[in-house]
């Protein structure tokens, strides 16, 4: 028969590097799940790629806009774990245009606004009209085309059927 002695301070220390270790690996598998939440770079024929200034204002001129050459504000946010109503009618405009912030719960993202400059029918109009990107490791996961006017709107980075009507008619 064999026997092993184990004082009980080296019991402690050994289910304490034990419970730090499952802690750490559980942590880690938290961590690569939310990592595995890569957007494509790619939608379509849109270039999705965001990583310096000229490939987010080469982005927007994918839909006919044309977006200032500097930002108007870049900050960091992070995506809510849980959406208000608010935020689910965000990610309803996310998903007309074929983007999904879902996988994107809990995670930082960058946010860029750009003046748009040539929108129909606000050409100068100061800044009123703004491109806004919300960007996860150089992608593109979301975004819209708003008005910040108190009676604004906010759609996809399509321009609307009825606008880019008035433009066409403008341009003939």
């Amino acid at each position: 028969m064999f026997v092993v002695s184990i004082k009980s301070d080296k019991l402690k220390k050994i289910l304490v590097t034990a419970v730090i270790f499952l802690l750490t690996v559980i942590g880690g598998l938290v961590y690569v799940s939310k990592q595995e939440a890569l957007p494509a770079s790619t939608i379509g024929n849109i270039n999705m790629k965001a990583t310096d200034n000229a490939e987010r204002v080469a982005f927007f001129a994918q839909f006919g806009l044309e977006a200032a050459e500097e930002p108007l504000e870049v900050k960091e946010i992070v995506i809510p774990e849980e959406f208000d109503e608010n935020y689910n009618k965000y990610n309803e405009i996310q998903k007309k245009q074929g983007l999904d912030l879902e996988p994107f719960r809990g995670v930082r993202v960058k946010y860029w606004s750009y003046e748009i400059l040539n929108y129909p029918g606000f050409e100068n109009s100061d800044g009123r009209i703004r491109g806004n990107l919300l960007i996860y490791n150089g992608i593109i996961v979301g975004g819209d085309i708003s008005d910040i006017a108190l009676d604004g709107f906010m759609h996809t980075f399509f321009i609307p059927s009825e606008v880019s009507t008035d433009l066409s008619t403008q341009e003939s």
